[in-house]
């Protein structure tokens, strides 16, 4: 493969990957209910509209979730695989289910790499501006809160320690390890296919 395959691949794989990130905020920031007049959450509504408007006349939400933003994810990581394999030479022609099952892991481990960063982001915010205002801080917290929730009521109280990000953290490494990463392997995902592996 030639320097310049090699480059557009990046290329390619790392604006493709911005643009992914954003359609999956928006989906997460629907899950935890987070502040739609955030000037962040407007940003990736305004970014993700023009794809999801039409996506969402076929695909309907369920349980207040819109499912078009999911599958518009899923589309865009198999997208993303097809022009990956294209430019290295491969042939798509009888893999079609199985990068759709690729793409499903990979968006799946991305979901869980945005909440393990959210929770460093918030860990590092609650020692250096506790009760920050800044849109970006709030939107952080409004992803993490739900995570912690349920870990906060079976912890026993610490006064005033929250260790709570410690088993968030664990929780979601063993998903994304031994869950999706076996996952990956057992269904022969190749390693530059899969980056947020």
């Amino acid at each position: 493969m030639s320097g310049f395959i090699e480059a557009l691949i990046y290329i390619i794989q790392t604006l493709g990957s911005l643009y992914l990130l954003i359609v999956l905020l928006r989906f997460i920031l629907q899950l935890v209910r987070a502040d739609f007049y955030n000037p962040l959450s407007q940003f990736i509504v305004r970014a993700t509209q023009p794809l999801l408007k039409p996506l969402r006349r076929i695909i309907p939400g369920f349980g207040g979730l819109d499912m078009a933003s999911l599958v518009l994810a899923i589309l865009v990581q198999l997208l993303l695989l097809i022009v990956t394999l294209v430019l290295m030479g491969y042939g798509i022609g009888d893999y079609l289910l199985q990068l759709l099952v690729w793409s499903v892991i990979s968006v799946t481990s991305l979901l869980l790499k945005v909440f393990f960063f959210a929770l460093i982001v918030s860990v590092i915010l609650s020692w250096v501006a506790q009760g920050s205002h800044n849109p970006g801080a709030q939107l952080v917290n409004q992803i993490c809160e739900p995570l912690l929730m349920p870990i906060r009521r079976i912890l026993p109280s610490m006064g005033g320690l929250d260790i709570s990000p410690i088993f968030a953290f664990i929780a979601l490494n063993l998903i994304d390890r031994f869950v999706l990463g076996k996952l990956a392997i057992a269904t022969g995902m190749p390693p530059i296919l899969s980056p947020f592996l």
